[in-house]
């Protein structure tokens, strides 16, 4: 059967509660599977899905019902404003656990985007959309989100997400907004690792563990317990080398080492980039609550996952889903086309067999109804 493979990637959302009620006209699961095949196909908006829906309608009744034919844009935009966010991503997390395996210390990287466009007024750009997202850095594959209203309530939203997510076995990256000792509770509460970066917003710790690692370096690392690694990465008239140095006393840190529950280690991190002849040099610190079974080579794995997981992940979704471009505003609508992107590039990263970017894969769905039926069944 041609639906057996979106059969299975919606059969999760069998029980979603349908906000319009029994008498609805369209069926919420047609809906849902319009829009999200419509959106791996390279819709941006609730027009484009209404098209793709029309264009491909002949297919789409081989295994969906569709007793009144393709709802009008406007419909997709109400039912999406409707629909109950916090069970469209219980029902999306259910879904991502049967992708994701996080034992063995896989990295969980936890990061905040905007969806720009979001405010509901043109001259509210404080009520857009931000979204919490947690990525696996294995596969590049979004984990869960959280929406908040604004960057400033992002740490609330990330201790959400901490409490909502199956973690056991994971190390969680987040940057230095999330260097709270709750944060690090929760994440040892769900039986995983932190890995939290330092700066500004903990002036006395940060500056405690400088002049850790001054004096330490000043040592050669004597009477330290420690490990160092290097990378090396260039291209493009780019050298980029990475050091970092790992410390498992944290009772250097004097009475600030307790602190932070189940801290182990202290790590910094020596950034330096060549370019053009121009040379700068940045320096990191983190703590952390991994022991000495990690080397500090894996670390340097860590803190450089983050790094990436945050632009790559936050690249595609501006660039090939226009996430920043979009204007849906009304009701929960941003929050869940959001996640209806999230679960599309979840999909076509899964897909391996093409070689080409994201944004041509789409294409290549929207064209070619046995690419998009190998991508769901990925």
């Amino acid at each position: 059967m041609d639906g057996q493979a979106t059969a299975e990637v919606l059969r999760v959302f069998d029980n979603l509660p349908d906000p319009r009620g029994d008498n609805a006209r369209h069926k919420l699961l047609d809906i849902l599977t319009v829009a999200l095949l419509a959106v791996i196909c390279g819709a941006n908006g609730w027009t484009e899905v209404e098209e793709y829906g029309k264009a491909k309608l002949a297919w789409l009744k081989t295994f969906l019902d569709l007793p009144w034919g393709i709802p009008s844009h406007d419909t997709f935009g109400r039912v999406f404003a409707l629909l109950d966010p916090e069970a469209f991503e219980r029902d999306f997390r259910q879904w991502i656990a049967q992708m994701v395996e996080l034992s063995g210390g896989k990295l969980v990287a936890i990061d905040g985007k905007s969806l720009r466009r979001s405010f509901e007024k043109g001259w509210d750009k404080i009520g857009m959309a931000h979204m919490v997202s947690a990525f696996v850095q294995a596969n590049g594959m979004v984990f869960g989100q959280v929406k908040t209203n604004g960057k400033g309530g992002e740490l609330s939203a990330i201790e959400k997400l901490l409490k909502s997510l199956f973690l056991k076995g994971a190390v969680v990256t987040i940057d230095a907004l999330g260097c709270q000792k709750s944060i690090a509770q929760a994440i040892l509460d769900a039986d995983a690792d932190y890995l939290l970066q330092v700066k500004d917003n903990q002036p006395t710790l940060l500056a405690k563990l400088q002049g850790v690692f001054l004096e330490a370096r000043l040592e050669d690392f004597a009477g330290h317990i420690s490990d160092a690694a290097q990378s090396l990465d260039g291209d493009h008239g780019r050298i980029e080398t990475r050091r970092v140095w790992v410390l498992w006393n944290p009772e250097h840190l004097g009475a600030l080492a307790k602190n932070w529950p189940g801290l182990k280690s202290l790590v910094m991190v020596e950034r330096t980039r060549e370019v053009n002849g121009k040379t700068t040099t940045e320096y990191h610190y983190y703590i952390s609550s991994l022991d000495a079974r990690r080397g500090a080579g894996q670390f340097l794995y860590y803190t450089r996952g983050h790094w990436s997981v945050e632009n790559n992940l936050h690249w595609q979704l501006d660039v090939a889903f226009r996430e920043d471009e979009r204007r849906i505003r009304e009701g929960f609508a941003a929050e869940n086309f959001s996640r209806l992107c999230r679960m599309a590039l979840n999909q076509l990263k899964k897909e391996k067999t093409n070689k080409t970017g994201i944004a041509i894969r789409r294409h290549c769905c929207g064209w070619d109804n046995d690419y998009l039926l190998k991508v769901l069944a990925a």
